[in-house]
């Protein structure tokens, strides 16, 4: 938000300084996030006299100009602007000065060969205005030589940036108050200017949703003349970032700026019947003051007459009911809207605006009627016009919140000793009345008080966080014990072994659009979703991590990165039985666009796959110390995944580790994504925890006797998993065989129809004594055996 320092000192009677008041700012919770000071950006431009002025010898539209600057020997300056003539007095730019337009540093030079020590500015060049067409034409009692910054008048800017919470300091009268608070100057009372209401309101103002709009105000002002605004008051808009459009436009922007309350003024002419606030209709549209045309529904909350809809409730007017040079009658509205309505339909419709910003923080449900007075005032003062009397249709909130106050929470938990009457004196200073026992009433417009640790903010920031002593925390005597839990160390473990295996770590929204949420939700249950979200496109807490990483992937593709290999370890989102939320921890991983790419020996590029997938989900089950020789891999990866080419790591049929595999062609779709891409979500609460580990690993002791190998070639049915013929291998003689491994798979010519072959290499390590031909044998046996229970049988 910004304001001048002008405007501020409107209602802050004050002497402290441009830094003084930032000073005071940063230091009550109101961020200073700049501050521009038009003084600045002229200097070097001085007022000046035209003393004599002739044609240049080289150039038919350019002149040479005698200027006195008030000091020492008349300067010579070339000047092209047709209004440059003796005895007229402008402004100079010497040379050293920064045109504010352009940046050009004026500097001593010869144009057309003749010497020219700085230049006549147009007001376009300061900055000061559109005109362009000559230099700029000051009285004739100017004084010469004087800044021109000290002539014109600077007028520091201030740019602050106001928390939602605050909602009473959207304008700049409710920041004067706070840094009255401070000490820093009075408050000064609103003034009010003088009118006399005339008659009964010739429109029906009513409400017929007390829910989205508790109150609804308005009157009639007719024989208005309305134009351009006086400098005073386009001044004060420009100085925040306002365009001054029209007088009575202008007027309703500087209730809003200035104290913090939305207002609105329509052309009575272009009326019809009563003027309501109601729910829309089913499809009802309305062309807004931003030329867009928006449909509306029954949610939605809208100011109509008896032909249609005039504007959306506390958020933007309509286009053909605003105010014109022609206007002569007017009507003022002023409400109350329920905040969390407007939030909906702005976020709904994607529509900002400065009024929206306010209602849905909360506006000040008692200055309804000083806030129309005022409006009235100012048109009636610098418009004319006869107002009618007030419509009050409906009641805005009127029970202020009562808080029961100890004193003594500050020092408790403010760490800071406030003497009780300067503690009283500040919360008396920002509206609050502090009744006997320390009932505190609050004001209507601080919505952002909840109890008592809300006052104890207010006395602190106003007395000064600074004064808020550093204190150690409390150190536990010896030395210091591990303070990681469990999770947070499996976590860091795995965020090492997942980089340490090329990837990269991603940091994604923990909300989703309902439509990505629902897309990876189990289907039996839906997610969260949020009331009051920031956007429509975060609206829903995530089911998975897939979903983030898969946009963040595309976003990747769409800029031209050719590989993405990213990870995250984040929470997952659901409904627990009991209806409250349950966040469980989980490693995701996407892999997109180029394995290996194009090259004179590898040729193609080679896309992810499955079996990488696969290999990355085992290495970093492997690092979390889950038991990975007795996993079992077994479908039902999700509907997300891709059916011929997704399992699952389970430990047992029921407890899934891991789902890894390709996404689903439709997943991608939904997503606006090119294939194929790789996925893996762990399940990070799944891992068993290690049982009885020690401080330090075990000493590894190298086994005595070679190890010793054996091939085993196996006719299998053709469903039989590879990893389930390993399992059953390595549990044939747990003692010898240390490893399986296999090395090949075929099926085609010389292999039964509905069988395959699987080869096997077993690894077999003997202990106290080598093996003996006997053993070997038995040992083979056993494999042989275990694997016919599988219905396999050895190949000869």
């Amino acid at each position: 938000m910004k304001f001048s320092l002008t405007w501020l000192k409107d209602h802050l009677e004050t002497t402290a300084t441009v830094a003084e008041i930032c000073d005071a700012l940063n230091a009550i919770g109101l961020e200073v996030e700049g501050v521009e000071d038009p003084a600045e950006k002229l200097a070097g431009f001085r007022v000046a006299k035209v003393l004599t002025a002739a044609r240049h010898p080289d150039a038919d539209k350019l002149q040479v100009l005698t200027v006195d600057t008030g000091e020492g020997e008349p300067l010579q300056v070339v000047c092209g602007a047709p209004n440059a003539r003796a005895g007229m007095k402008g402004v100079l730019g010497l040379p050293g000065a920064v045109v504010p337009a352009n940046g050009m540093v004026l500097r001593k030079s010869a144009i057309r060969g003749v010497e020219s020590n700085g230049m006549m500015c147009s007001t376009r060049e300061l900055e000061l205005g559109e005109d362009h067409d000559g230099i700029i034409e000051l009285p004739e009692d100017a004084p010469v030589g004087t800044s021109f910054a000290d002539y014109h008048g600077s007028d520091p800017v201030i740019e602050v940036a106001v928390t939602p919470n605050r909602p009473d300091c959207m304008g700049v009268y409710g920041i004067a108050r706070d840094l009255a608070a401070k000490g820093l100057g009075a408050l000064k009372p609103i003034a009010v200017p003088a009118f006399s209401a005339s008659g009964a309101c010739p429109v029906e103002i009513r409400t017929d949703d007390p829910e989205g709009c508790p109150a609804f105000y308005g009157r009639v002002i007719t024989d208005v003349r309305n134009g351009p605004s006086p400098d005073w008051l386009q001044a004060r808009l420009k100085s925040a970032g306002q365009r001054p459009i029209s007088l009575l436009v202008d007027l309703t922007n500087y209730l809003m700026l200035g104290f913090g309350r939305p207002a609105h003024v329509y052309d009575l002419a272009k009326l019809s019947g009563a003027v309501v606030a109601r729910r829309a209709v089913e499809g009802e549209q309305v062309l807004a003051l931003n030329e867009k045309t928006y449909t509306l529904d029954p949610e939605i909350v809208v100011i109509a007459d008896d032909k249609g809809v005039h504007d959306i409730a506390g958020i933007m007017g309509g286009e053909h009911s605003g105010v014109s040079e022609s206007t002569t009658d007017v009507l003022l509205e002023i409400a109350y809207f329920d905040p969390a309505r407007i939030g909906a339909t702005g976020r709904k419709l994607g529509l900002s605006s400065d009024a929206r910003t306010r209602f849905e923080r909360g506006v000040d449900p008692a200055f309804l009627d000083e806030g129309l007075d005022l409006l009235t005032g100012l048109i009636v003062e610098l418009a004319g016009g006869t107002p009618s009397e007030v419509v009050r249709a409906g009641s805005p909130p009127s029970e202020p919140k009562l808080v029961a106050f100890d004193p003594g929470l500050t020092t408790r938990l403010g760490g800071v000793e406030v003497a009780e009457a300067e503690q009283k004196r500040i919360l008396e200073s920002l509206g609050f009345a502090v009744g006997e026992g320390w009932q505190v009433t609050c004001p209507l417009r601080r919505h952002d008080i909840e109890g008592p640790a809300d006052l104890v903010e207010e006395v602190v920031r106003i007395h000064g966080l600074d004064k808020v002593a550093s204190v150690a925390l409390p150190r536990v005597e010896g030395v210091a014990r591990p303070t990681a839990t469990p999770q947070q160390k499996l976590e860091r473990g795995l965020r090492r072994a997942a980089a340490a295996s090329g990837l990269n770590e991603a940091v994604t929204w923990s909300f989703l659009p309902e439509w990505a949420a629902n897309h990876f939700s189990d289907g039996n249950d839906t997610p969260w979703v949020l009331a009051n979200p920031i956007s429509e496109d975060m609206k829903a807490m995530r089911p998975s991590l897939l979903p983030g990483l898969l946009m963040a992937a595309k976003r990747n593709a769409d800029r031209g990165a050719a590989s993405s290999r990213l990870f995250e370890i984040g929470r997952r989102y659901f409904r627990a039985a009991d209806g409250l939320s349950d966040e469980k921890p989980t490693l995701g991983i996407v892999l997109a666009g180029e394995k290996t790419p194009r090259g004179w020996q590898s040729g193609k590029a080679k896309p992810f796959d499955a079996y990488d997938a696969k290999a990355l989900a085992l290495e970093l089950l492997e690092a979390a110390g889950a038991p990975t020789a007795n996993l079992m891999v077994m479908g039902e990866a999700g509907p997300q995944f891709h059916p011929g080419q997704s399992a699952t790591l389970r430990l047992g049929p029921k407890t899934v580790l891991a789902r890894f595999g390709m996404v689903h062609p439709a997943t991608l779709k939904a997503f606006d994504a090119d294939g194929p891409i790789a996925a893996v979500e762990l399940f990070l609460d799944a891992i068993p925890a290690k049982k009885g580990a020690a401080f330090a690993r075990a000493s590894f002791t190298p086994p005595a006797l070679q190890a010793v190998t054996r091939d085993f070639a196996f006719l299998v049915p053709q469903g039989l998993a590879a990893g389930d013929l390993v399992r059953a291998v390595q549990g044939a003689d747990k003692a010898a065989i240390t490893a399986v491994r296999v090395f090949d798979v075929f099926a085609g010519q010389g292999v039964p129809e509905g069988r395959k072959s699987i080869a096997v290499e077993v690894t077999l390590q003997p202990g106290e004594a080598s093996f003996k031909d006997a053993d070997l044998k038995a040992i083979a046996e056993k494999v042989v055996a275990a694997a016919a229970k599988l219905g396999g049988e050895l190949r000869g």
